[in-house]
């Protein structure tokens, strides 16, 4: 059992991936009210939570957003509510929302699976600089 805060969201994410990489930086750019904290699905920490969680990632190849003791959510869901998040203009995000879970984790899963492709692959995770290293779990 991994001890976390309350009241803060988790995003887990792939941390060898580019396009995720830089996603997680811009979700710490837009996050103003301090609302998430990240840790790649390949760390320790991220490890025990997918566990403590019982997901299976070799089916689900996907963010994970983690509201510990509420809920999570994965794929277009938790995109959508990350950017819900942020207010203003990015409230406009969830318009996507009313189509089919089905047909946005359609698309998402047609990205996720071209990301390396596209985007590339590190050989390692993210090191966060000193001043991000706050926001992360590990």
């Amino acid at each position: 059992m991994i001890d976390l805060p309350k009241n803060k969201k988790i995003i887990l994410f792939d941390g060898v991936c580019n396009l995720c990489n830089d996603a997680v930086l811009k979700v710490i750019k837009y996050d103003t009210k301090n609302v998430f904290l990240f840790t790649a699905l390949q760390s320790e920490n991220g490890k025990k939570i997918i566990k403590q969680l019982g997901i299976d990632i070799s089916k689900i190849d996907s963010i994970i957003l983690y509201e510990p003791g509420v809920s999570y959510d994965i794929k277009s869901t938790a995109a959508l509510k990350i950017m819900n998040a942020f207010g203003g203009i990015w409230t406009l995000s969830q318009i996507f929302i009313v189509l089919p879970e089905g047909f946005r984790n359609y698309v998402y899963d047609y990205i996720a699976k071209n990301r390396y492709k596209w985007f590339g692959k590190k050989e390692s995770c993210m090191i966060p600089t000193p001043e991000l290293k706050a926001k992360f779990l590990d």
